[in-house]
């Protein structure tokens, strides 16, 4: 085989890099506003331009070397990392506003990078890596430390430096001078502290507010979830795809529209509500305003998520164990107790967390049912866009929600503890999964049954409403008007024109989607893959800062984004780039809770086996852990794309004219008070994201470990 794969005709090493670096300093644009490249600045005044390009040429020499010539590596460290300083500090310095160094660089402005500046950064970090990996760190494996510097870059610009942007404001005054006390009496206030509605009645503050949904509908998420996951799994074939489709549904919804529909059936003019008090005189109220409303709002989000981590970490739980308990006359109840429930434990820690996490930062449920129920994602919305436009406060208000996400991270690690989880190995496996015990499976079928009737009648709600004049206020004439206002499409000169208002939105968002979707399931799958299976220094500030953008809410990701990236040399507001990397960045900690529960049950001998046979990392990456991935992968890929087909918090400050998203456009028609239109708009999403998901399932297909068909 070695001789074989010798054979195949390969690139001399320093091809592609002298590629990227001519394409970087000789053709592409050098600037974001502008066609020049770095070459042409150069010469036409802007000597500074020329240290960068000119400091990779001995990175790029030193390839041509042998491998273990001693000058080698330094060559590569040093050029690389040059580059990346002398990158950095001429972006900064110089701006559009002017630049720090007058008397250096005179009266020159600048824009942010280009594709020409990002090409190169990306030479500099490629020839970095490789210089770390040839001075023996991570056992000399070129494309283990690419990845690891890759991914270390990215989360660190993509995801703490914007954050660390806008938490560096929390301290400051509104002069912008630091101003501790205020900052501590904000930190301490009474508004979000306060335990009235346990002491005498009155309110609590927003913070057990926050902290009190977050845990319930994270617990309750994940036992119904884990409800499903066993039924679909463990009970028979005839229940997956209806409980497939049913537990898919929810989390492929718009934002506001499952609210919108608990509105129109338990509001005060609602639905059920007026059937109630019209046939058991049961009066009118407001409940479903405030914690009830919102914990069945999230929870018809929260199931879904649990759902799909859940059912890859039961197909992973090998047979043969069971097997092994049930030959000792285990009953059903007993195995699943102390066999099926501890293998599991990575699962249901990670679909806790993340509903935990997801639940902190919601924002388009409270904001619609919220009521009295105050919770810091709109706390933090407010105090940015409200009147007040209290930036510090937004960011104190950030650190705390932060906080609570980073201690539910820490109990969940101390719950799973360090006990193994394996349960693929290399051995062969044609075992039958255990069915499940009677008791089990009626209750979960006891749980699941109702709630998905509840989801149908949710969800009928949502498909009539476009179809009828205004269900809102109960006027339930048929009409197709709102479907042609929102999707109308005319035949002009033989070709069909897209007149529906909603036309350009839904093209961007599906271009948009389609980017981010793969994007998050790639990082989300090599991170975890990094934190799990490695060691290298760094790796908890690693996993950290994966988990960082998901802990905070959207607004604050959003607003941290246009106070980094408006301004050189990272200039990105108002392109559809900022758009793909903040969906891309904010979703992935799902694929990579998912890939690390699942990397928990892979024996490591298999990658063992690989590198002994002379695999490099990147071989048995491809070639062993992917195949067995591929549930986290679906997961990722499926949460990637309708979480950036329905994102709004994050993105709605990100947003331009010229890329405008599909839930953007349902905010303005929820704001206008035309509900009928934002529904429809609504549902053709969710028919959209259901032939997508079915697409993502037939192309990434199912894992398979040897099981007989039972």
């Amino acid at each position: 085989m070695r001789a074989i794969e010798s054979a195949r005709p390969t690139l001399p090493p320093a091809l592609l890099p002298a590629l990227a670096w001519i394409l970087a300093a000789f053709l592409l644009p050098w600037h974001i506003e502008g066609s020049s490249p770095a070459s042409a600045l150069a010469l036409a005044g802007q000597w500074w331009l020329a240290l960068p390009v000119l400091a990779l040429v001995p990175g790029v020499g030193a390839l041509l070397l042998p491998r273990l010539a001693p000058a080698r590596a330094v060559l590569l460290l040093g050029a690389g990392l040059g580059a990346v300083v002398l990158l950095l500090l001429q972006g900064v310095l110089i701006r559009h506003d002017g630049n720090a160094l007058p008397g250096l660089f005179g009266a020159a402005r600048q824009g942010g990078f280009g594709w020409g500046g990002w090409l190169l950064l990306g030479l500099a970090l490629s020839l970095l890596a490789r210089g770390i990996a040839e001075r023996g760190a991570f056992r000399g494996d070129v494309f283990l430390a690419g990845a690891v510097v890759f991914t270390g870059a990215s989360l660190t610009l993509f995801v703490f430096f914007p954050l660390a942007l806008m938490f560096a404001q929390a301290p400051l005054g509104p002069q912008g001078a630091l101003d501790l006390p205020r900052f501590l009496g904000r930190l301490g206030g009474q508004d979000l502290w306060a335990l009235g509605c346990v002491v005498d009645g009155g309110r609590c503050g927003t913070v057990w507010n926050t902290l009190l949904l977050g845990v319930l509908a994270g617990a309750l998420g994940t036992a119904m979830g884990l409800a499903f996951a066993l039924l679909a799994v463990r009970a028979g074939k005839r229940w997956r795809r209806g409980l497939a489709l049913l537990a898919i549904l929810p989390v492929i919804t718009p934002p506001f529209v499952i609210s919108l529909a608990l509105i129109v059936l338990f509001g005060r003019t609602g639905i059920v509500t007026t059937a109630l008090d019209e046939w058991f005189d049961i009066p009118r109220s407001r409940w479903i305003y405030g914690l009830p409303g919102l914990l069945i709002a999230q929870l018809l989000s929260q199931i879904p998520i649990a759902y799909l981590v859940l059912v890859g970490v039961l197909e992973a739980v090998s047979p043969t164990l069971e097997e092994a308990a049930r030959s000792l006359r285990a009953s059903r109840w007993y195995l699943f107790r102390t066999v099926t429930w501890p293998l599991i434990r990575p699962g249901i820690a990670a679909a806790f967390l993340l509903g935990f996490v997801e639940s902190l930062s919601d924002f388009g449920n409270p904001l619609v049912l919220g009521g009295n129920f105050d919770v810091l994602s709109v706390s933090i919305f407010f105090a940015v866009v409200g009147a007040q436009h209290d930036p510090s406060r937004a960011a104190t208000l950030g650190l705390i929600l932060l906080a609570l996400t980073l201690a539910a991270f820490l109990l969940q690690r101390r719950w799973v503890g360090t006990a193994s989880f394996v349960t693929v190995t290399g051995k062969g496996d044609a075992g039958i999964a255990a069915p499940l015990a009677r008791r089990v499976r009626w209750g979960a079928a006891l749980v699941a049954l109702p709630w998905m009737a509840f989801t149908a009648v949710v969800y009928g709600i949502v498909l009539m409403g476009g179809f009828v004049r205004d269900i809102g206020r109960g006027d339930m004439t048929f009409t197709w008007r709102h479907v042609l206002t929102a999707f109308e499409v005319e035949w002009r000169d033989a070709a069909p024109a897209f007149t529906g208002a909603a036309w350009d939105s839904l093209f961007t968002t599906l271009q948009v989607a389609a980017i981010a979707a793969p994007a998050t399931a790639i990082l989300g799958i090599i991170a975890a893959w990094l934190i799990t299976r490695t060691q290298f220094p760094g790796r908890r500030a690693l996993e950290f800062a994966a988990l960082l953008s998901f802990a905070v809410p959207g607004t604050v990701v959003g607003v941290s984004y246009i106070v980094a990236f408006n301004v050189p040399p990272f200039e990105l507001t108002g392109t559809a780039a900022i758009l793909v990397i903040c969906l891309a960045f904010r979703n992935m900690p799902v694929g990579m809770r998912a890939a690390q529960a699942a990397l928990a049950q892979i024996d490591r001998s298999l990658e063992e086996a690989s590198s002994v046979l002379g695999a490099g990392a990147g071989r048995t990456l491809s070639r062993i852990v992917l195949p067995l991935l591929r549930p986290a992968i679906l997961a990722a890929l499926v949460y990637g794309f309708v979480h950036a087909m329905t994102s709004v918090s994050a993105v709605i400050f990100l947003v331009s004219a010229r890329h405008n998203l599909a839930t953007t456009y349902i905010v303005g028609r929820v704001e206008a008070g035309e509900y009928a239109l934002a529904i429809t708009y609504s549902a053709a999403l969710i028919v959209i994201m259901l032939a997508a998901i079915g697409l993502i399932a037939l192309l990434t297909g199912r894992r398979r470990l040897g099981r007989r068909s039972g």
